[in-house]
């Protein structure tokens, strides 16, 4: 009986997720939260990310002041100096992920480790904080295009694990977010319903528009990003084309193409720069 009992766990542990090894804690420098369903339920898990982007701090060009805000921000935490959540918001294809990424590719080798987390298991977020505090290395928890609705369950989660629990917040974790908008909540006309104007003039927002400012509140930093201007977006060009291998000359003949590439696409970034040299380089190179 007793055997049969051991072959059925043995079998019932085929269907759950395994925990991470001591080496792939020490060899992995990137991690996503993963849910698996079994008969159990789902079960979370972390998962190793094998191809990690190696984007640096170079590569990204006209962002200067957020670069160095979340550099800065990002060695302080490495050392073990006060540092702040950060909130990146605005315009798409701007910097904000790349940024993340580029502060990984350089303190990965003083102990920095990234943790992406999908908006819709942020509802995890205790349970992924319990799993990394005990670990010597200092993660980021990384959100990319974070966004709610009202009424989803990982907008409490996210408040709960900024500022908002009873256990203290974990020494060894931050949470990196990006953002298209600042509020991360929509906002409708109908909330400014609730100002009231007392009679000196002071103007008191309602409770729906306190509720939706106050997750973005709990971000200690917040870094804001805007679409490059055409001189801009064609040095961001130039940048990708000497990396792809093209000569100067090459580089000013591509210049124009440049400019209907981000006409046709009705937006100038620095991802349809990337875009357009990828494509340029293989045309060209």
């Amino acid at each position: 009986m007793s055997e049969k009992f051991d072959r059925l766990i043995d079998h019932l542990e085929t269907f759950l997720p395994k925990p991470l090894t001591q080496e792939q804690w020490k060899s992995a420098t990137a991690f996503r939260w993963r849910r698996r369903d079994s008969i159990f339920g789902s079960i979370g898990f972390l998962q190793p990310v094998k191809h990690v982007a190696d984007i640096t701090f170079e590569d990204l060009k006209n962002i200067d002041r957020q670069r160095d805000a979340i550099r800065e921000n990002t060695k302080n935490f490495i050392q073990k100096k006060p540092a702040n959540n950060i909130l990146l918001t605005g315009a798409r294809g701007t910097g904000k992920s790349s940024l993340i990424k580029a502060s990984l590719h350089e303190f990965a080798n003083q102990g920095l480790r990234l943790v992406e987390v999908e908006k819709e298991h942020l509802a995890d977020l205790a349970d992924i904080t319990e799993l990394l505090a005990e670990r010597p290395e200092r993660f980021i928890i990384f959100c990319d295009d974070l966004s709610f609705e009202d009424g989803e369950s990982g907008y409490k989660a996210m408040k709960s694990a900024l500022d908002g629990s009873v256990s203290a917040q974990v020494d060894n974790i931050l949470i990196y977010a990006t953002s298209n908008r600042r509020h991360l909540l929509p906002e409708y006309m109908k909330d400014n319903e609730g100002y009231v104007h007392s009679d000196d003039g002071e103007i008191h927002p309602g409770e729906v528009v306190e509720e939706k400012i106050s997750l973005s509140e709990r971000f200690g930093l917040w870094l804001s990003f805007y679409p490059p201007k055409q001189d801009e977006y064609l040095a961001i060009v130039g940048h990708w084309l000497e990396h792809f291998g093209l000569t100067a000359q090459q580089i000013e003949e591509a210049r124009p193409e440049a400019l209907v590439w981000a006409l046709e696409r009705g937006s100038r970034s620095g991802r349809v720069a990337w875009q357009f040299a990828k494509h340029w380089a293989g045309s060209h190179a």
